[in-house]
């Protein structure tokens, strides 16, 4: 997964999570497979367990433990009122973002990523006299 796509879903996995809860209880292995049936093909256990103990302490689901057939009990998690005002904020945040951003591009017929990509130009080196501000002689 490239960098900036790892940085995108690392601010944005809490509200995709959220969102799966919404549809109904889960437990950690269950919401991993169903993010990688989704296309998150990278995407780690240990990320989503991780996540799921914030989203326990931020008090945005309830936690049950039910016995498993194999291996420990598993931990259930039910997404609760607090959580459903976390995941409304979240959509609305999205929904903002999502929609500048498809203004944006839209105003370039040709923009994709392919395209852009093409036609970057590299960076410059700048001295550090110009990075620096003018000073006065004193």
């Amino acid at each position: 997964m490239p960098h900036q796509m790892t940085e995108m879903l690392k601010g944005t996995l809490e509200g995709i999570v959220l969102a799966m809860l919404a549809d109904g209880p889960a437990y950690g292995y269950e919401i991993t497979t169903r993010l990688q049936e989704q296309g998150f093909t990278d995407l780690v256990e240990g990320t989503v367990y991780a996540l799921l103990v914030r989203i326990e302490q931020r008090g945005f689901a309830d936690v049950e433990k039910v016995p498993s057939e194999k291996g420990p009990p598993r931990k259930v998690f039910t997404l609760n009122d607090r959580g459903r005002e976390q995941l409304a904020e979240f959509l609305v945040a999205w929904t903002f973002l999502s929609e500048r951003i498809a203004a944006v591009t839209a105003t370039t017929p040709t923009m994709t990523p392919a395209t852009v990509a093409a036609t970057a130009t590299p960076p410059t080196d700048r001295s550090r006299s110009s990075e620096q501000p003018d000073q006065k002689e004193h």
